[in-house]
């Protein structure tokens, strides 16, 4: 079945706020949003980004039925000069009434930030009231879901932050809920807030993701626990393997995702690892 091209729109910053010295938040504002709703608590976008630093340039949806993969091979048939830098984000939140969108930046490149600085990255420290940039969807980003489980683990790193903090704010009470969560120091560490009963792990480098989920409490019974992972991609990796291999979890019970890759940009080609993390995502979509 073909994938229908999700919903694009131009939008326009509206707001700037330092969340903290690694973190950059940017509202978004389009009328195209009122009225829009929500489809994931942790929902995806992608952004374009102008090269040039004006008005992005992606083709319009193919009219052949072809979909996603119709669309992606017209944009790349835009001359490299010209075609828009595309990089994938997580919706912090989306305010439907008011046609505005947040996403919360991390400035890779910085001291004490993860990764080198990007096209996006660049774009968001530089960014200014009225600068346009593209946005297609939001489309759901994770393959799995939680089906009952009362304890939920979210781990990651400043990058699933965004992720992070809007599904705690979309758990219901009754729920427990443990945040492990990655960052360059205490200067980084968010207020984070939830219905649910909620305790929440900084870890600081240069200490990892990957000791502290495994100094985490968490009930014997593996299939009381639904596991949410993602961040750099080799610590997403390492921390599902101890998931399911130390901590008995259902893999299908760990939705995972690796958002950058240390020493590759989003531009570089997938690595087989890459393409077999892709795989085995799709192979249990929509499994518990």
């Amino acid at each position: 079945m073909t994938q229908p091209l999700p919903p694009y729109v131009l939008g326009r910053v509206a707001g700037i706020e330092p969340l903290t010295p690694l973190m950059r938040r940017i509202t978004l504002e389009s009328d195209d949003w009122r009225g829009a709703a929500s489809v994931a608590p942790d929902q995806q976008v992608k952004l374009f980004l102008a090269r040039d630093g004006g008005i992005p340039e992606i083709p319009a949806a193919p009219e052949d039925g072809s979909g996603v993969a119709g669309w992606y091979a017209r944009y790349l048939a835009v001359p490299e000069e010209r075609r828009p830098w595309m990089r994938s984000y997580t919706v912090r939140s989306l305010d439907p009434d008011a046609g505005r969108m947040v996403i919360d930046f991390v400035l890779h490149g910085t001291t004490g930030g993860s990764g080198p600085a990007g096209p996006a990255s660049r774009w968001a420290a530089a960014a200014a009231i009225g600068d346009a940039v593209g946005v297609l969807g939001p489309a759901v980003a994770g393959y799995r879901t939680p089906s009952g489980q009362p304890v939920r683990l979210l781990a990651g790193d400043e990058t699933a932050l965004p992720a992070i903090g809007a599904i705690l704010e979309s758990l219901p009470a009754g729920v427990r809920a443990v945040a492990v969560v990655e960052v360059a120091g205490p200067a980084e560490e968010q207020r984070l807030t939830s219905r649910a009963e909620l305790a929440v792990h900084w870890v600081h480098r240069p200490a990892s993701l990957l000791d502290a989920v495994r100094a985490v409490s968490l009930p014997d019974r593996a299939d009381e626990v639904f596991g949410w992972v993602a961040g750099e991609a080799s610590a997403v990796r390492a921390v599902r393997r101890h998931l399911v291999g130390e901590r008995g979890l259902d893999k299908r019970a760990v939705a995972f995702t690796g958002y950058w890759r240390a020493d590759l940009t989003q531009d570089d080609a997938p690595t087989e690892q890459d393409l077999a993390d892709v795989t085995e995502q799709l192979a249990d979509q929509g499994a518990p």
